[in-house]
């Protein structure tokens, strides 16, 4: 058999499973309403929660940036890629979520690579949630530490682990809302736990910042969790409407993640022009809490509905609403069925979730309104109870 003979029969037996993914071709801006395809669709599957992809003031502060900085940075940070905005933006996250600094990385998954693996060497240990992000779970095999994961949300399981290691650091690491089944995790019971154990407690946010919290500050600062309490990896291209991704922390922290986060340390900075987009989304953000105050109205509408026309739905509070099916191939067909009656709406399988648990993954955004809200529970009443 040549490489290219196992490769392809790799591909068969991913079909076979039902388990092949394909590109789709968008030709209109993020937005509930989208060109997809050729085909104009409603869609619940974009990660744009407060509808800021495409405002105004967003593209508006693109465009004069570029217009100032050009399009590319042209080099590493570290380098001559890091203007002015960049600053600026760093600024202004830690600002926002209450650190004493914040840093800019290319992605979240580079963010998650560059912090664990910074933090944890061999003689270490990482925990993760199992349910934890790919970025989370390459993070911690980039590092050469130990690796253990406990049960999804089990903070009784993870004391009983953290007491049996006796060298080297402790880290924890957990998502703040978990991206495929739209719950949070138990940041103030992680929290002492680090404290007792004197650990690191790590937590992405990428779906909570912007839509959680009092101020859209995220997971952290709805459960009122301070700077010495967790360290926080934050991501622009979902509530933000950007792109990129931040770590924000103490001084020494950011110090050290700049002199040793190889993510960081070895990669062109992103545009500057995607900095100024993402200062005029944290001011919208701000100013606007109605964004927040609509979607918390939008999910408890949808749930409510999905309950009555007994969908299986799962324990989440978030703009996450996954729908249960189980089977890879139900799943398929019902998205297929929705995708043929103008509405979009992603079937999500393994590896991205654990075997038999393939589902609906609905996200709901401050865009979207009551009415578009109404026509998916038909759809799926139509769809999925029939």
């Amino acid at each position: 058999m040549d490489k290219y003979s196992r490769l392809r029969q790799l591909l068969e037996q991913r079909q076979e499973q039902h388990l092949y993914r394909r590109l789709r071709i968008t030709e209109s801006p993020q937005q509930p309403v989208m060109q997809v395809n050729g085909k104009m669709m409603l869609t619940f599957c974009s990660n744009d929660y407060l509808g800021l992809a495409n405002h105004p003031e967003v593209i508006k502060a693109f465009q004069q940036a570029a217009n100032q900085y050009g399009v590319g940075s042209g080099a590493a940070h570290l380098v001559n890629g890091h203007s002015r905005l960049h600053q600026q933006l760093e600024e202004a996250l830690a600002e926002f979520t209450k650190r004493e600094r914040a840093l800019l990385f290319s992605t979240g998954y580079m963010a998650n690579l560059g912090l664990v693996a910074a933090l944890a060497e061999r003689p270490d240990t990482v925990y993760q949630d199992r349910l934890n992000h790919a970025s989370l779970l390459d993070a911690a095999l980039l590092s050469s530490a130990k690796r253990v994961r406990y049960p999804h949300n089990d903070t009784q399981q993870l004391a009983k682990r953290l007491e049996a290691q006796s060298t080297g650091q402790k880290l924890i690491v957990t998502d703040g809302v978990f991206s495929m089944d739209g719950d949070t995790a138990p940041v103030k019971a992680l929290a002492s736990l680090a404290k007792q154990h004197e650990a690191w407690l790590i937590v992405d946010d990428a779906h909570g910042l912007g839509v959680l919290g009092e101020t859209g500050a995220g997971l952290l600062e709805a459960e009122h969790l301070a700077q010495e309490d967790a360290v926080l990896m934050g991501t622009l291209g979902k509530a933000f409407g950007t792109a990129g991704a931040f770590v924000a922390g103490s001084t020494d922290l950011i110090e050290y993640l700049i002199q040793t986060a190889r993510p960081y340390i070895y990669t062109t900075a992103q545009p500057p022009a995607i900095a100024a987009a993402s200062l005029a989304s944290l001011k919208l953000i701000q100013a606007e809490s109605w964004r927040r105050e609509h979607l918390k109205e939008l999910i408890q509408m949808f749930r409510h509905g999905a309950a009555q026309l007994g969908l299986a739905l799962m324990p989440s509070s978030t703009a996450i609403q996954p729908i249960l099916v189980g089977e890879n191939a139900k799943a398929v067909a019902i998205s297929q069925q929705l995708e043929q009656m103008g509405m979009l709406i992603t079937a999500i399988r393994p590896p991205t979730v654990p075997p038999n648990t393939a589902r609906l993954r609905i996200t709901l955004s401050a865009a979207h309104t009551q009415e578009q809200v109404e026509r998916l529970l038909a759809a799926l009443n139509q769809v999925v109870n029939t």
